[in-house]
Order: C-alpha cells, then sequence, then structure tokens
C-alpha cells in the first residue's frame, strides 16, 4: 500500500510573494517582453487537459462544454488570510484596441467557493465567450473561434498554496465543417507555440495513455523548442481504460525513465471521468487506488498521482522563479532603455495636425539656422556645415570670382589693341577652373534650365580688320564721322559670349545651391517618407525660384546687348581720354631725342615730326581708331557694371538673400500654410511608423509597470 503524502506544497522553494509579482507581470502582458516562469499545459484534444486541470486547481469545469478550449485559461492559487473566494476576470490580448481593453478588463464575476462556482460556470463562461466575441450557440453572433485574450480564475484562501498553471487550447489535426478551419488550426498552433518557445516556461505535455506515446507530436513540438528536454514535464493520463498487460509495461518503462526520457520524468494520473461529477467525492478519493494494482504499485510513489504532481508542479515553479527573479529587473531596465531609444529615433508623434505642424515647424526652422550660417560662412556653428560641399557662400563666391576672371579674359569676340599698339592673344589655358564640380545628371529635374557645356572660344585678334569691315557696310554719307548703330552693332557683335557664359555662371550657382538645399534636408533628421513628400512638394517651386535667377541674369545681358550704348561712368571719358592720346603720345616718344646737353634729362620732339605725327592718319583712319577706342572705353565700363549686377541681382538677390531666394522656400511660413491635406500628406506617419510607435508605447508602460512591481 502507498505510503500517505504530505501536504502539497512542502517542497516549493520560494515565497508566494515572489510568485504573486510574476503573476502581475503576466497581467501587464510584460511577458510578450521577456519570458517570465510559468507551467503551460499542453496537449491534443480529448488528452485529458480539461480532468487534469481540474485535478490539480479544484476548479470544476463543466462537463462536455467545451467552453474553456477557445483560449487560454490561467489558474492562480494564492494565500490570503484576510479574503477566501474565486474570481474571474479577463486579461486582453496585447493586440486588443484600447476600448476592447477597457471593456474586457472590465469584466469581474466573484463567487465564494467551488460549489458556488460549480453552479455558476456554465453561465459565467457563455459571459466570457460573450465578451472576447466567440462563437457559439449561445453567441451566434460572435466573430471568432479562439483568441487571443486570457481568462484568468483566481482562488483565494487562507488554505490555499500558491500554483499557477496556464491551459492553452488543445492542439487538432483535422477542422470540423462549420466549426472550425484550417486558419484556426494554425492559429491554435500558434498560440500554443507562442508559450512554450518561451525559455522559463515549463511545458506539461499531456498524453492519453491509450495512443502510442512515442509517435504523440506534443513530444516532437515540445522538442522542437526544448531540445535538451530540461523544460519538459510529460503527465501520462487515462490509465483506466488501458486493458492490457503489454501497453501497461510501455506506460510503466516510460514513467521509469526507459523509453523517450526527459530530464522532468514523466507523472502518471487518474482524472476524473467523463461519468463523474465534480462533487462526487467519495469517487474522487477512490480515483488513485487503481495505483495500488499491479503493475502501478510497483512505480515509485513521487511520480504517481495528482499530489505527487501537483507537488512536483510547486517546486519546478519555486525553482525557476527564485532562479530567474533577480534577473528579471535588469531585464526590463535594459528593455525600457531600449524601447524608449527605439521611439525617439521616430522623433516626436505626428498623429494630429498640430503635432505635425511642430514637426515641420522644427524641421524647417533647423534648416533655416543651417542655410544663414551657411551664408555667413559661420561653418562652425553647425556639424553639417564641416562638410565642405555644404559650404555654400565659399563655393558661390569661388565660383563668381573664377567666372570674372574667365569673363575678362574670354568674353569678348576680339582683342582689343594696347595703348602700345600690340594685340595679346589669351587663351582658354590662360582661364581658371575651379577642380570641385558637381554632376548636374545626378538632378535631371534640372535638365531644362541649367546649361554647363557651352565651351568659350579665345577671343579673335582681328579687332581693327573687324571693325574696317564693319565700317565699310554700314557708313553713311557722313564725312569723318560714323552711324549712330555702328557703336551698338560693334558692341553686340564684341559682347555676344556674354549670354552663354552668364547662363553656364547661373547653372554652376543653381547646381550648388540645389544640392546643398537636398542635402541638408537629408541632414536634418527627417522621416524617409516626410523628406520625400517636401521634395516633391517644394521641387516645382525651386525650379521657378532657379529660372527667375536665369531670367534676371538673361535680362541683363538684354539690356547690356540690346540698348543703346551709354554711361554716366566718368570712368568712360577718362579711358577714352587716355586711348586717344596714347595715340599721339606713343609714336612722339618714338620720335623723340635725347637733349644735346650735358646734365638735360629730357627728350624732345622736332616740331615738323609733331605735325607729321598729328597729320599722318587719314580720316577713314581716324574714323576706324576712334570707333576702336569708343568701344574698347565703353566696353571695359560696361564688363565691370554688367558682372557686379549678374552677381548683385541675379545670384544674390535672386538665389541667395532675396525675399524669393529657393534657399527660404522651406521655412516656418510655408509650412503653417498648408492645408490639413497636404499636412497629413507630407508629415503625416506612415501606417507601419504609427504602429510602431503605438507598440514601443504600449512596451514602455508595460515595462515602467513591470519596475514598480518588481521594486
Amino acid at each position: 500500500m502507498a505510503k500517505p503524502r504530505e501536504k502539497p506544497g512542502a517542497k516549493s522553494l520560494t515565497s508566494p510573494d515572489r510568485l504573486h509579482k510574476i503573476d502581475q507581470l503576466r497581467e501587464k502582458n510584460v511577458g510578450t517582453h521577456m519570458p517570465l516562469p510559468q507551467l503551460v499545459v499542453v496537449g491534443d484534444q480529448s488528452s485529458g487537459k480539461s480532468s487534469l486541470l481540474e485535478s490539480l486547481t479544484g476548479i470544476p469545469f463543466p462537463n462536455g462544454q467545451g467552453l474553456c478550449t477557445r483560449y487560454a485559461t490561467q489558474i492562480t492559487h494564492r494565500r490570503d488570510t484576510e479574503q477566501q473566494d474565486i474570481s474571474i476576470s479577463i486579461i486582453p490580448s496585447p493586440d486588443a484596441t484600447d476600448e476592447e481593453k477597457a471593456r474586457l478588463s472590465g469584466y469581474h464575476h466573484s463567487v465564494n467557493d467551488t460549489d458556488e462556482l460549480l453552479v455558476q460556470f456554465e453561465s459565467i463562461l457563455a459571459d466570457v465567450n460573450a465578451a472576447m466575441g466567440i462563437k457559439t450557440k449561445l453567441n451566434p453572433d460572435g466573430n471568432k473561434t479562439f483568441s487571443q485574450d486570457v481568462l484568468k480564475i483566481e482562488k483565494c484562501g487562507p488554505t490555499e498554496d500558491y500554483l499557477t498553471v496556464i491551459d492553452v487550447p488543445g492542439i487538432f489535426r483535422n477542422t470540423e465543417e462549420g466549426v472550425t478551419t484550417e486558419r484556426d488550426k494554425s492559429l491554435v498552433l500558434g498560440m500554443v507555440e507562442g508559450y512554450i518557445e518561451q525559455e522559463r516556461t515549463i511545458i506539461l505535455a499531456v498524453l492519453p495513455c491509450t495512443v502510442d506515446i512515442m509517435t504523440q507530436g506534443i513530444l516532437s513540438l515540445a522538442e522542437k523548442y526544448d531540445k535538451s528536454g530540461e523544460r519538459t514535464l510529460g503527465v501520462l493520463t487515462k490509465p483506466d481504460l488501458l486493458k492490457e498487460r503489454s501497453t501497461k509495461t510501455v506506460v510503466c518503462d516510460l514513467v521509469n525513465g526507459k523509453k523517450r526520457p526527459l530530464n522532468l520524468g514523466y507523472y502518471i494520473v487518474r482524472n476524473r471521468g467523463a461519468d463523474e461529477t465534480s462533487e462526487d467525492e467519495p469517487s474522487s478519493r477512490r480515483r488513485e487506488d487503481l495505483f495500488k494494482e499491479e503493475p502501478w504499485c510497483n512505480l515509485p510513489p513521487e511520480r504517481v498521482g495528482i499530489i505527487a504532481l501537483r507537488e512536483r508542479l510547486q517546486e519546478l515553479l519555486g525553482q525557476i522563479t527564485d532562479r530567474v527573479f533577480p534577473k528579471l529587473r535588469t531585464e526590463a531596465r535594459k528593455l525600457l532603455a531600449d524601447a524608449k531609444s527605439s521611439l525617439k529615433t521616430l522623433g516626436i508623434s505626428r498623429q494630429t495636425e498640430r503635432e505635425q505642424q511642430r514637426y515641420l515647424c522644427e524641421a524647417a526652422g533647423k534648416f533655416q539656422r543651417i542655410v544663414r550660417d551657411a551664408l555667413e560662412a559661420n561653418y562652425s556653428a553647425q556639424n553639417t556645415l564641416e562638410n565642405k560641399e555644404f559650404r555654400l557662400i565659399t563655393q558661390i563666391v569661388n565660383t563668381a570670382e573664377e567666372f570674372n576672371t574667365n569673363f575678362t579674359k574670354l568674353a569678348h569676340s576680339s582683342c582689343f589693341q594696347t595703348d602700345n599698339g600690340t594685340q595679346p592673344f589669351p587663351t582658354t589655358e590662360d582661364c581658371v577652373f575651379s577642380d570641385q564640380t558637381l554632376d548636374p545628371g545626378k538632378f535631371p529635374e534640372l535638365d531644362d534650365i541649367i546649361d554647363i557645356d557651352w565651351d568659350a572660344e579665345a577671343p579673335r585678334g582681328e579687332i581693327i580688320s573687324w571693325i574696317k569691315h564693319t565700317y565699310h557696310e554700314s557708313r553713311g554719307v557722313e564725312l569723318g564721322t560714323f552711324g549712330p548703330g555702328l557703336l551698338s552693332s560693334a558692341f553686340r557683335e564684341q559682347s555676344k559670349n556674354w549670354g552663354p557664359l552668364t547662363k553656364v555662371l547661373l547653372s554652376k550657382v543653381i547646381l550648388i545651391i540645389h544640392h546643398f538645399i537636398l542635402g541638408v534636408l537629408e541632414k536634418i533628421s527627417l522621416d524617409t517618407k516626410v523628406l520625400g513628400e517636401i521634395k516633391s512638394l517644394i521641387t516645382s517651386e525651386l525650379l521657378d525660384r532657379y529660372q527667375a535667377g536665369i531670367d534676371q541674369a538673361m535680362l541683363l545681358v538684354s539690356l547690356e546687348r540690346d540698348k543703346k550704348p551709354y554711361t554716366l561712368n566718368s570712368a568712360f571719358n577718362s579711358e577714352l581720354h587716355g586711348s586717344r592720346s596714347q595715340r599721339v603720345i606713343n609714336p612722339l616718344k618714338r620720335e623723340a631725342t635725347a637733349s644735346p646737353y650735358k646734365n638735360d634729362a629730357t627728350k624732345r620732339v622736332a616740331l615738323e615730326s609733331v605735325e607729321s605725327i598729328v597729320n599722318k592718319n587719314s580720316t577713314l583712319q581716324s574714323s576706324h581708331e576712334d570707333i576702336h577706342d569708343i568701344l574698347k572705353s565703353y566696353y571695359k565700363v560696361a564688363r565691370e557694371r554688367f558682372v557686379d549686377n549678374i552677381y548683385r541681382q541675379a545670384i544674390d538677390h535672386c538665389l541667395l538673400t532675396g525675399p524669393m531666394s529657393p534657399l527660404f522656400l522651406f521655412n516656418e511660413t510655408w509650412v503653417l500654410s498648408l492645408d490639413e491635406e497636404k499636412l497629413q500628406s507630407i508629415a503625416g506617419e506612415s501606417r507601419s511608423v504609427r504602429e510602431k510607435r503605438e507598440q514601443l508605447t504600449k512596451k514602455i508602460q508595460d515595462l515602467e509597470e513591470a519596475l514598480k512591481i518588481l521594486r
């Protein structure tokens, strides 16, 4: 005869307070973020799970109802010297909406004892099914066959020993038409795997003795997540249905560890049969008399019966709780820090119109601060500007100076005569070209605006020949003079390269500005979607503003070339007077002779020589030279005026610092002008970001609650 066993719970190794805290963590869904110590009962449908659960917990599940198999059930025993009752509540799924969580968390029912529970249990479960949306005969409007919500049954009393067991729906192999589907089968399997894959879960694999244990899928599933078998405990049920001795021997070999051994071993129990009632206490006491018979009586007593199993489960739960409890707070802190860091990378929330405006205004403000510092060459003020490719004003000034140098050497069609009558012949090799050039191919949106492919040609050297030819083709009946249109024609010909050279300059400046704008936008930590939307929305206006700069430059070209040459600049008269004087002075210098007197350094020119030089030129030659000198003097004044105007009006005013500068397009005023639809389109969070933000926010809340519980 088997020895009477001690009261269950004697081997529990941890304090009830720790176990209670673990349950509190589970109720706060902390188990979805880090593994918690738990006992989970798994098995196929009809394996005897519900009966085992009733035997372990004393909770009288109704016979044949199948009402608890559609969701996980957490049954907790907790010692409480002041209260004795059984409370039923629902732990909402982590994926439940706020509305569902509020509704499900609000469900609560309480009874005084198991007798009262037995009377009310069927109606309670029907209410629970309805609350979870489970479709049953009593709730045909339900939309679920299985639920991720958890039914919690907590039994408190002064004689209760702490134990928490979680029962998950039974795995089924075949679907039932009109009841279950392939999707339901996958859902249940996924639910079971979600519990047993956690490294701190003790797997109670329920196996009926009436099947071939060696081929049971539940053991293979447990082995998939517990390869070493350290977390799996086999529970053999329905031994009373075995008739053949050989089959009983196989079961005994499992319990004795001779076949398919598990580190935690196998236990054998006999549960209530289908024809027994929960209140049939004499029958309950007689159930395990079976183990006094052969061959069961030869099994180790600590492996036989519900009491032995319950003791072992309390011991295992205590061991794993004691082992991991000190780590939980550290893990929660790390997970919380990681979650906050991940949430921070998403930036501020952009759910409402106000949040979207704030997000864009902050980005626009940061962008404009970088623009301001870049225009002032205050590069040390912004990390972004430490990169040479973003040193905006430096690049533009260098480009403008390069333009001025090259314009002076290449902009005229023909070379003017110098004061000594020689003609210099500059080449493109004399020009200055910067090492840094931007590839326009990276910005196809600028194709219709910019043009940097024009190749400059060195000026010709036949200015006098060209003047003679032009004069011959256009002179009138005036004596010793030339027509009023000749100078205009001559200047237009001499300045025909101004337009192409200026277009190249503006194209380079626009490339620099466009590269700067897009580059800085990428540097100010905008969401990828937001960045794309802003670029898309401002591109058209940017192109218009770039074109305005080009148009202003071309207007300046037209004003210089298409209008009659005229200036109020006194430098013109000075230049012209100097050129005319040199035409007389230079030949006289060549005719001058040294003084015959000793100590007299002056040179002398004979009066006859002066007269000869002054009267030497014909009227026609004088006209040619006069045209040359006027054109040369005016060209120099016009060129300097033009280069300054191009920088000040087209570059500085239109493209850099004026009110319509493309650099000032993305600013706070622009953001505030956006209507609600455009705001949502630009700054509204994508579904994936919104879902990630909600998940991280919920995770942070759960982990903060966890740290409060673990204090």
